[in-house]
């Protein structure tokens, strides 16, 4: 995994339409651009994001119990 760093570093805006770059402050990020408020993911990408996500996940519930057979 490549780290981030300040400049390189995007989020997506919903009125740019973008990923762009941002300010952060404490509560949000905002878009250099608009001023809006900026997401991490757009909502194609964090629907792609979470199939995968649902994909890796094991399958299956608890292992069943082996049953002793009474004679």
């Amino acid at each position: 995994m490549i780290p981030s760093d300040f400049y390189n570093d995007r989020k997506f805006c919903e009125h740019c339409q973008a990923y762009v770059s941002y300010l952060q402050s404490t509560d949000h990020s905002y878009c250099v651009q608009c001023g809006r408020a900026v997401r991490l993911f757009s909502e194609t990408d964090w629907n792609a994001f979470n199939e995968a996500l649902k994909e890796r996940r094991p399958k299956g519930g608890r292992p069943t119990k082996e049953r002793k057979e009474s004679a």
